[in-house]
């Protein structure tokens, strides 16, 4: 016998057997008597059976509809438990949350929330690809990827939500800035070795912001370029050369004195640390509060500093 073309009629025939008439089943239901009547027969035709026995007054189960109605009724209860199961997942945080993050993200705080996060809510597994690489959140099958740009972001049919914002600055090791004089000018730093982010050109600029708005470029010849901001900052730790990095991603350095500030008043145009998400539409809690979560985390980490 081939599948039931609608099973939505089991449920019907399943309340009217309950309600013993098809007048307190269609009330019950909110349909009219005659259609649900001709949904009953329907089905019937379609099965090849009878399961009710008719009387002017009253409706009795066949055989067959009575062995019918026990598969009917175990259909309906397996079907709440599915609705319930999705309403406690849209209620409170449960479920897996799959997330991509860059490394030297991950490192500068966002690691830190979301292991406050998975505290909090024991109910919830998050899968994490701590990767540079530039993922796509629908073909991977994320809730969403963490990114670091300079604005304007670039246009997407995905969904964005800006996270935090996230400064460079320069720094140098103690042992480096020792061999060189005090620093009290862009020019007065241009002679010190340096390291960079990579460059596709091979061309390496800063553009530097003073607290007025002016911009100074400082091009240069990283002894040390790569796309992995952990590798910088191991490197400026060492003493190889300047770095522009992240301040989330240094503050504890320069807190420990492993990293010196140089030139407080000259910072970057602000990075907006955003979530690439698929859509928002049907967002489980899960995702949301770790979202919102990191959020409150980076308003939390800028309020520190």
């Amino acid at each position: 016998m081939n599948a039931i073309t609608d099973l939505n009629d089991l449920r019907l025939f399943a309340e009217v057997v309950e309600h013993g008439s098809y007048t307190a089943a269609a009330r019950n239901l909110g349909l009219q008597t005659s259609k649900l009547s001709r949904r009953i027969r329907a089905l019937e035709e379609e099965l090849g059976v009878r399961l009710l026995n008719r009387t002017s007054r009253s409706l009795s189960l066949t055989e067959t509809g009575r062995q019918f109605h026990q598969h009917c009724l175990a259909l309906v209860a397996e079907s709440k438990a599915a609705k319930d199961i999705v309403d406690r997942t849209r209620a409170r945080p449960q479920g897996t949350v799959r997330i991509a993050c860059p490394v030297a993200l991950l490192e500068s705080g966002i690691s830190a929330i979301i292991a406050r996060y998975a505290e909090d809510n024991p109910d919830v597994q998050i899968l994490l690809d701590a990767t540079n690489r530039r993922v796509d959140v629908v073909e991977e099958g994320l809730d969403f990827a963490i990114r670091v740009r300079r604005p304007p972001l670039e246009n997407t049919d995905l969904a964005v939500r800006q996270l935090g914002l996230s400064i460079h600055i320069l720094v140098a090791s103690p042992a480096l800035a020792a061999r060189h004089p005090a620093p009290g000018s862009i020019d007065s730093v241009k002679a010190w070795p340096t390291l960079s982010m990579a460059s596709n050109s091979e061309r390496f600029v800063w553009n530097l912001v003073d607290v007025e708005g002016r911009v100074t470029s400082w091009e240069h010849q990283p002894r040390l370029a790569t796309d992995d901001l952990a590798s910088l900052r191991v490197a400026a730790v060492a003493g190889i050369g300047v770095a522009m990095l992240p301040r989330e991603l240094v503050e504890v350095d320069i807190q420990a004195g492993r990293l010196q500030h140089l030139l407080p008043g000259l910072t970057t145009t602000p990075g907006l640390v955003h979530a690439i998400i698929p859509t928002r539409r049907g967002m489980v809690p899960a995702v949301r509060h770790l979202l919102d979560a990191l959020v409150a985390g980076f308003e939390s980490l800028n309020q520190q500093r």
